[in-house]
């Protein structure tokens, strides 16, 4: 069938002879300067508002899986407590629940809050962290960032473990003595003495949050019993998993591998707080910004309108030439869709584009403004991460297509409704 034949008569649906007249409502002309501008925000609108939405949720998605990587990799995935203190055989405990399937690692830890200070005398609290040296080569997070030093003097028990950041607060570098003041020291005729001892640094970590880099301390298991008053004793075992997801099915296990009466916790309870406010943010995110998706989407429409009221007599000639309504509704809901699904291309790929160069676009930002961008001191990260998710992406992209098609619906309809001689009106 040509083109003749289809404009006589009823013509297919999307047929080649609507997208051609379509495609042409969307070209620029000079008489229509006011349409083709409208259009022209309506696309940037869009995809501006893709791409926000796409880099925002990424990195609100990158932040919450680093964050939880990192406090994993230092805190156990389950905590396992004994109830009937004090928890002397943790050597046996650790290696019965090290034996359940799923079960990566088991720790007996013990921990105590000391005053650490340098040279300069600046004094910052720090957590000794007590635990044994083969455990703390297994833990990746901790193994794999050391910075300064190794870990091999570590394990032959002559010097402690820092993180990057107590380090440089306290003015010390690798071989220099910390020293560590525990209220909780030798008991003398006149009271309690606190507990006054130096250690030298045989290994300085960072793993990328300043929490952690700036407070724990890792000892030696026995060094730690010794310097907190807890000798042969641990106060918990940390539990490291294969799937942190699914703790609750290894619950049970572990509990029944202890052989004892223990109280176990996981790290959704220690860290509820949290990682609720962050669901929530990104909910709350999530929604305030497809706003800017229906803003331009609204842009659409008032173009639409100023279309078809600018090709009324293009109407009436259509109809007059045997042109449907339906034919008509559908050249115009082309011209408006064609701006909603390029603009979410566009703004797909320079999200996408964004999120992979985020941390570099961080740091070009911060050079040029001469300020911290992302400081890790609040955000607890070092750098700022991204992490696009499948199924979200392809929900904003979903949601941008949606909200176009339906802005586009109403001026589509109006078109179709004009009859040639209604239609002749709008030239």
């Amino acid at each position: 069938m040509n083109d003749k034949a289809e404009a006589g008569g009823e013509t297919r649906p999307f047929s080649y002879f609507e997208r051609l007249v379509a495609w042409r409502y969307l070209r620029s002309r000079r008489k229509e300067t006011v349409v083709s501008v409208i259009a022209s925000i309506s696309f940037i609108g869009i995809t501006v508002g893709v791409a926000t939405l796409i880099v925002v949720m990424a990195v609100m998605n990158g932040f919450r899986a680093e964050l939880l990587n990192r406090i994993l990799g230092v805190q156990g995935h389950l905590i396992v407590q004994p109830t009937d203190m004090p928890l002397d055989n943790y050597d046996a405990v650790a290696g019965r629940i090290s034996e359940v399937p799923g079960v990566r690692l088991a720790v007996p830890l013990v921990e105590g809050q000391v005053l650490a200070s340098g040279r300069s005398g600046a004094g910052t609290g720090a957590l000794i962290r007590g635990v044994r040296a083969e455990d703390l080569t297994e833990m990746d997070l901790i193994s794999q960032n050391v910075r300064q030093g190794s870990l091999i003097d570590f394990a032959a028990g002559q010097g402690v473990a820092v993180g990057s950041r107590l380090a440089q607060n306290l003015g010390l570098g690798l071989g220099d003595t910390i020293t560590l003041i525990s209220p909780e020291g030798n008991v003398t005729p006149f009271g309690t003495t606190p507990r006054v001892k130096g250690y030298p640094i045989t290994a300085i970590f960072e793993i990328g949050m300043s929490e952690y880099d700036a407070a724990i301390l890792f000892m030696p298991m026995q060094e730690a019993q010794l310097y907190l008053n807890v000798e042969g004793l641990a106060q918990h075992i940390e539990v490291f998993v294969d799937d942190p997801d699914n703790v609750d099915a290894l619950r049970p296990l572990v509990e029944e591998a202890a052989q004892r009466s223990v109280l176990i916790s996981d790290w959704r309870q220690r860290n509820r707080t949290l990682f609720s406010a962050l669901q929530v943010e990104r909910n709350v995110m999530f929604m305030i910004l497809t706003l800017i998706v229906l803003v331009a989407a609204l842009n659409i429409i008032s173009g639409m309108i100023m279309l078809v009221k600018d090709k009324g007599h293009d109407i009436a000639i259509l109809r007059t030439m045997g042109a449907t309504s339906g034919s008509i509704m559908r050249i115009f809901l082309m011209a408006g869709a064609a701006i909603g699904v390029a603009g979410t291309l566009a703004g797909f790929i320079l999200g996408t584009l964004l999120c992979m160069n985020v941390e570099s676009i961080r740091q070009f930002f911060s050079w040029l403004s001469g300020t911290t961008i992302f400081d890790p001191e609040v955000y607890f990260l070092s750098q700022l991460p991204a992490d696009m998710q499948t199924g979200e992406t392809a929900a904003v992209v979903l949601i941008a297509l949606v909200l176009s098609f339906l802005a586009t619906l109403f001026p589509a309809w109006r078109a179709s409704r004009l009859d040639p001689v209604e239609a002749l009106r709008y030239e």
